[in-house]
């Protein structure tokens, strides 16, 4: 055997071999990908009877939310002061912005305001309401864990620019389970006694009826 043959032979070998091998790796099973799980904060406003009815448009901020829970990530605490995220659970948006259509769908059923609205808004409005969401997290620290939500709200005289009234909400729901979609189910399970009291906040700031704050003709 001559040495051109040989080379020849030696290349063919190597592009057998290496044929070989990408087949073998494309026979590998893919790693898999754990499945992601989204859920919602969506609990419906317990109902509420008309009150006291104040002639007023009040706007809906968008809502803020401190570090660690502006973002779509399911926080955790395994040891206080220690924020984890869980890895295969997410909400569907942030915390804040699935809370928006809550509160104003909370304040507008007691039908205490000429009109509720939600930012940005079409017509001009006397009062504001601005919220931030402190923490929500579920809490592993304790058995079972529980849910914890606060909430720091600001009512705003728009045109007087000032603040009539400020308040912060603090409520907790133990989970059923020890796991992600516990703490979901006990969230939503909350979540209607925090927009009841906020709706009450509003409607009793105890500056709605100063005479700084105008009412429509």
């Amino acid at each position: 055997m001559n040495r051109q043959n040989f080379r020849r032979r030696l290349r063919l070998l190597m592009a057998s071999t290496v044929v070989l091998i990408l087949a073998a790796c494309g026979g590998l099973p893919a790693p898999k990908v754990p499945a992601q799980n989204t859920y919602m904060l969506d609990a419906e406003p317990l109902s509420a009877a008309p009150q006291t009815r104040h002639d007023l448009v009040l706007q809906i901020g968008m809502p803020r939310a401190r570090p660690g829970f502006d973002t779509p990530q399911m926080a955790y605490l395994q040891q206080p002061h220690e924020l984890n995220y869980f890895v295969t659970s997410r909400w569907a948006d942030t915390p804040a912005r699935m809370l928006a259509p809550l509160v104003a769908q909370a304040i507008a059923r007691t039908q205490s305001f000429r009109s509720v609205v939600q930012t940005p808004a079409a017509i001009p409005a006397d009062l504001r309401l601005d919220t931030e969401v402190v923490r929500l997290h579920q809490d592993f620290t304790r058995k079972p864990s529980r849910v914890r939500l606060t909430l720091r709200a600001q009512l705003i005289d728009v045109r007087g620019k000032r603040v009539l009234a400020e308040r912060q909400f603090d409520e907790t729901e133990n989970a059923a389970s020890e796991d992600a979609y516990g703490g979901v189910a006990a969230a939503n399970r909350m979540l209607p006694r925090l927009l009841g009291q906020l709706a009450e906040f509003c409607i009793a700031a105890p500056s709605l009826d100063a005479p700084g704050v105008p009412t429509r003709p």
